[in-house]
């Protein structure tokens, strides 16, 4: 079985930030994806520029799955949304609750993301592809990790047809989590979510945010480096190709890239495994 790769981005809020990301996808196309993913923030605070962004890699001739989040959100304004990419021949959705904003009281009309693919469903029937969230290490929030394997069953029953995970650098995590879905029944692909380590400091205010573990010896190496930027890339390749390559051999379907809308990372993590 043949391993893809697809790439995610986040909508850019400047001129520069919209040339740059234009940038990184015609370097990134030379990986041939499967398709790229564009996200959405916290409470739909980016849905226009998720919108423009989308249809300017449809344009293109990529496949785009755009991120669609409910949490704030009415039926009325997420019906509105699907229509709007299915008038536009998007095929592919990644439905996720979402982040709910700071200061935010009201939940919308949507608690949880199964309840969103469910409404996805109901409104366009078969016509997404869509994907949910995966937590291997158990997400944040989540009372229990039964709890959240239940969680995880339940976007599937509602309609899922793949997930993709948070990342993580312990394959062991995800393995386990493939295996204990799979016994309850769920054999729908897994894709493992990669994130390239660039910066030591960026990595760790992103786990701590995300519920993302980052294994203590890797922490000790990448402290380590100090303020040894090429120290800190040259480690962290060596750390994350060599989880990739695990994973490959361990037959996932795909690797899911967050790009942070860089290239040269994700591009060469893909190149070194891809070959």
């Amino acid at each position: 079985m043949t391993t893809t790769v697809s790439f995610e981005f986040f909508p850019p809020n400047t001129p520069e930030g919209v040339a740059k990301l234009r940038a990184t996808r015609a370097a990134l196309a030379q990986c041939a994806p499967e398709f790229f993913s564009v996200t959405y923030g916290a409470g739909g605070s980016t849905r226009d520029k998720t919108l423009a962004t989308v249809l300017e890699i449809a344009a293109e001739g990529q496949e785009v799955a755009p991120h669609i989040s409910c949490v704030g959100a009415s039926r009325g304004s997420i019906a509105e949304l699907l229509e709007s990419y299915r008038a536009s021949g998007i095929r592919r959705l990644v439905a996720l609750r979402g982040d709910q904003p700071s200061g935010m009281v009201h939940h919308g009309d949507f608690r949880y993301a199964s309840e969103l693919v469910e409404f996805i469903r109901a409104q366009t029937g078969a016509w997404f592809r869509i994907d949910v969230a995966a937590y291997p290490e158990t997400h944040p929030q989540a009372s229990s990790p039964a709890h959240d394997l239940q969680a995880f069953v339940a976007k599937v029953r509602a309609g899922a047809d793949g997930a993709i995970t948070q990342y993580f650098y312990n394959a062991d995590a995800f393995l386990r989590f493939r295996d204990d879905v799979s016994a309850m029944g769920v054999n729908i692909p897994l894709v493992p979510g990669i994130m390239p380590i660039n910066n030591f400091t960026q990595l760790a205010r992103f786990s701590e945010a995300c519920g993302a573990e980052i294994p203590r010896w890797i922490r000790v190496r990448l402290a380590a480096c100090g303020d040894d930027r090429e120290g800190i890339r040259t480690l962290g390749f060596e750390v994350v190709s060599q989880l990739c390559r695990r994973l490959v051999d361990a037959g996932v379907p795909s690797l899911h890239f967050y790009t942070l809308n860089q290239a040269t990372p994700s591009r060469e993590l893909w190149s070194a495994v891809a070959r």
